[in-house]
């Protein structure tokens, strides 16, 4: 979901390209999962687990950390779900997309329809609550380390932490592009260093190899059965960033990404977990900060100020993503318009989105002022990614069983087994949610609430809008008994429904009396594909005197472009369409007084709110302002 670099568009990449993609998806896809060493395996020791730390109880959390790589993300992730690519996208709402045009095939019943929409938005409403959490306990674990250096700065934490989440929110209107050239190579500094601080320590006590025998992970969780849940709990903050993996997948294709898993972000993940259990059983006084404690004391400063550059990184990706997350959302109908700021004109995927911005930079400092450390936040992390991970799994699971025809038997032990590991962590993250997981929680279902609000709304708008319509066809035979003036230049009037009158239409004609010498009046849809080729863009007909009847399709992960639509008109029907000599003509609905049918007294009031608070349809469909003419109706 994030979109700091290009999308890879070539078909067989060289070795040198599928290297630099390699290198470039290490700064972008791994900038979570990468971080996570700096508090996963220090939660794993926490004492108020109340599991004594022995040498047992250490190899069985390295173990309980390495099997759950590879299960969920290597196993599940890479192997599995990044096979399920929408026209070579991913994320929860691409996968959303896929398993409704599986259903499509197979002609599923609506109960299966509802199911997969509604799996899709509520994946997509867990993401929300993590792109609070990532960017605040990212960025205060790594500060966290100037403790170890000198508890003089123990004072500053918190502040300096603000100070570099505000300065990461300030710059995001200048984009990614120029910042994201060093991303890749900064977080492959980064693993080289987690990879060597924990080869190390293990070559100092190579004894904790041990864990990667599975049978420590299971004797750690039947001999504490108790508090094997709390354990879990700590372990999934290991796995945190998995979703990462398919999301980005649009940006630099399935292979890249499992290149630089299986032999960079896995590899050095791994080390770097081992080593802190071998400094742990050689001086279990380092469970304070086991990953600072790798390294000498001239050192932390030095990997502090890396660490800061990792954490700032994986807190741009989940930012992007939230972007283009909100972007999606919005062309599928799930969002009122936002303003969307297009930052390079070389990558479609790199946006901003001043609203989401805001919003989510006073999220993350609240957080931050909140929790007040790593360790308390850590609490609040991790049910909404679990949510959002079994979501994963049971899409992929219709997409593999529907679409690709796979063996049922097959699919339904492969999806059963992964939709197990997902409820356990669930189940063990549930004992967070008093101790602050009911903040993402409670994001997701305002989230949710929000979603369904406005889809609904729309939906009930447009159904009161249609019973007030007329047709298109038989009014434009009905002009020709009475044709009003008519003036040079083009009309485009945008509308819901392209078979009808527009509203604008009508009131230009009831106003002004007049009727330019060409009128298309344009409907803008989004499909559930990710791109919609130029061939399938436009379907149009001319209804006589000058009238053209046209519907312009464009994909979830595309921009709506109404002056680029007329281009293609034109240059398609060979109309002399001049963009200097072209008007646009948009109504714009507030509810009345009326009840919309089937929204609630709150849910009204919501959907009058957002609606009222919408952008601009020329900022959204890229309209010229000083040609734009805007008309007023009520909706009901």
């Amino acid at each position: 979901m994030t979109s700091t670099p290009a999308r890879a568009q070539a078909p067989a990449p060289g070795l040198a390209a599928r290297s630099a993609l390699t290198v470039a998806a290490l700064g972008v896809v791994f900038g979570d999962i990468g971080t996570s060493p700096l508090y996963a395996f220090k939660e794993c020791l926490n004492p108020e687990h109340g599991v004594a730390l022995d040498r047992a109880a250490v190899l069985g959390l390295l173990s309980l950390v390495l099997w759950g790589l590879m299960l969920v993300l290597t196993l599940k992730y890479v192997v599995f779900v990044l096979r399920a690519d929408h026209d070579g996208e991913g994320g929860i709402l691409a996968l959303q997309g896929l398993a409704a045009q599986a259903l499509e095939r197979g002609g599923a019943r609506p109960w299966a329809w509802r199911a997969v929409a509604g799996l899709g938005l509520l994946g997509a409403a867990m993401f929300y609550g993590d792109s609070l959490i990532t960017p605040a306990i990212s960025v205060l674990s790594a500060v966290e380390g100037l403790e170890v250096a000198t508890p003089v700065f123990k004072p500053y934490v918190v502040p300096i932490t603000l100070l570099v989440l505000i300065g990461l929110f300030f710059v995001q209107r200048w984009g990614t592009e120029s910042v994201g050239r060093v991303f890749g190579p900064v977080m492959l500094l980064w693993f080289g260093v987690l990879a060597v601080s924990g080869l190390l320590q293990i070559a100092q006590n190579p004894g904790v190899l041990q864990s990667v025998d599975p049978r420590w992970a299971v004797r750690f969780l039947a001999t504490h059965p108790a508090q094997s849940l709390a354990v879990l709990g700590a372990v999934f903050l290991a796995l945190t960033g998995g979703e990462a993996l398919y999301a980005d997948m649009g940006h630099f294709g399935a292979t890249p990404i499992r290149l630089a898993w299986l032999f960079i972000a896995l590899p050095s993940l791994v080390l770097n977990y081992f080593g802190q259990g071998a400094l742990v059983l050689a001086d279990p006084a380092a469970i304070d900060n086991p990953f600072f404690r790798l390294f000498p004391a001239w050192a932390t400063l030095p990997v502090v100020g890396l660490a800061a550059c990792a954490t700032v990184i994986a807190s741009q990706a989940v930012i992007s993503g939230a972007f283009s997350m909100t972007a999606q959302a919005i062309r599928m109908g799930y969002l009122p318009r936002m303003r969307i700021v297009q930052t390079s004109g070389a990558a479609i995927g790199q946006i901003y989105l001043p609203t989401m911005n805001w919003l989510l930079m006073a999220g993350v400092l609240l957080l931050v002022l909140a929790f007040r450390s790593s360790s308390a936040l850590s609490a609040a992390y991790g049910i909404a990614v679990s949510l959002t991970m079994l979501t994963t799994t049971l899409l992929a699971g219709v997409v593999a069983l529907r679409l690709w025809r796979w063996n049922p038997l097959a699919v339904g032990l492969g999806v059963g087994c992964f939709a197990l590991v997902d409820v356990t962590f669930i189940v063990a993250n549930t004992l967070k949610i008093a101790d602050g997981g009911w903040l993402t929680l409670a994001v997701a279902a305002l989230v949710l609430f929000i979603f369904t609000t406005w889809a609904r709304g729309r939906r009930a708008a447009e159904q009161a809008a249609a019973q007030e319509r007329m047709p298109l066809s038989p009014f434009v035979e009905a002009l020709a008994h009475g044709m009003p003036h008519r003036v040079r230049g083009t009309a485009v009037f945008l509308t819901a429904d392209a078979d009808s009158v527009p509203h604008a239409l009508l009131h230009n004609l009831k106003h002004n009396q007049v009727l330019h010498e060409r009128v298309v009046v344009l409907a803008v849809r989004t499909r559930p594909v990710p791109r919609v080729p130029p061939e399938g863009r436009l379907q149009a007909r001319e209804l006589g005197h000058g009238v053209w009847c046209v519907t312009a399709s464009h994909g979830f992960m595309e921009r709506p472009d109404v002056p680029e639509t007329l281009r293609l008109l034109a240059y398609q029907k060979g109309l002399p369409i001049e963009s200097m000599s072209t008007s646009y003509f948009t109504s714009r609905a507030s509810l009345g007084a009326g009840r919309l049918a089937g929204l609630g007294a709150v849910r009204q009031a919501v959907f009058g709110s957002l609606q009222r608070n919408a952008a601009r349809a020329s900022d959204y469909f890229q309209l010229p302002d000083n040609r734009l003419i805007e008309i007023g109706r009520r909706a009901l």
